[in-house]
């Protein structure tokens, strides 16, 4: 069955969403990003994807304390994302209570420093961040595009050690239109060992059980949560018999 993973993006310390990666199209839910985890917490969620969007644009972490705010307030285990580019970057999220990285441009643009942390931190806690836009891959919060098509991307991480990859359709991502399943069925196809997490799109409960009968491993979802589209424990009483 497919996990849910539930996402906290924030700019100024807040929770906010975007609609296809544009910073000008921001729209904030809540001022308080602990009091959303907690409820992610309260609602029997394990994991939480946060993605520091005001690092991914500044390219550097910049929402280390709403990271150990969230990970002192809560159990859940978090991967943390979004403007990962030094060894210090690494060190304040895992010093700030993260259990897992998603690493995305640095991957791209030094991979030399990607798979030394591999080694260093173990592939296991380490999320490749795969963000396309026409299956090639996009860096630096979506702003910059590149030639790089995903699939030779992943392929290379996966003889590298990476299992777990989080892959991002940008035209999909908070448009609320429905998730790129097909690209999604076409990476497990190739990789069919991949911890695939889906993101982006997610706009119904329709969506996520599809990917779950298309053997997806995993998705994340954020904007159709916070609008009230999809009622969580009705998806998780269809998917698990529970809720």
């Amino acid at each position: 069955m497919i996990d849910l993973i539930p996402a906290i993006d924030i700019i100024n310390g807040e929770c906010v969403r975007l609609t296809k990666g544009d910073y000008s199209q921001k729209k904030v839910y809540n001022a308080n990003p602990v009091a959303i985890a907690q409820e992610f917490a309260s609602m029997g969620f394990k994991r939480l994807h946060m993605v520091d969007l005001d690092g991914a644009k500044s390219k550097h972490v910049v929402n280390a304390d709403v990271l150990r705010a969230v990970s002192q307030a809560t159990s859940l285990s978090i991967d943390f994302g979004g403007g990962i580019k030094t060894q210090e970057d690494m060190d304040k999220v895992f010093d700030n209570g993260a259990k897992m990285a998603t690493v995305g441009s640095i991957s791209y643009t030094d991979p030399q420093t990607f798979e030394a942390w591999i080694k260093r931190y173990g592939a296991d806690r380490i999320i490749l961040g795969a963000d396309v836009r026409d299956k090639n891959i996009a860096i630096n919060g979506w702003i910059d595009n590149t030639n790089c098509d995903v699939f030779g991307f992943i392929d290379h991480y996966r003889k590298k050690g990476i299992s777990k990859v989080l892959c991002t359709d940008i035209a999909k991502d908070g448009a609320l239109g429905g998730t790129s399943i097909e690209l999604y069925k076409q990476l497990m196809e190739r990789f069919p060992d991949l911890y695939l997490i889906a993101s982006g799109g997610v706009s119904a409960a329709d969506d996520i059980l599809s990917l779950d009968q298309a053997g997806i491993p995993a998705v994340v979802f954020g904007k159709a949560y916070y609008e009230g589209l999809i009622d969580i424990n009705k998806i998780r009483h269809l998917l698990y018999g529970i809720g």
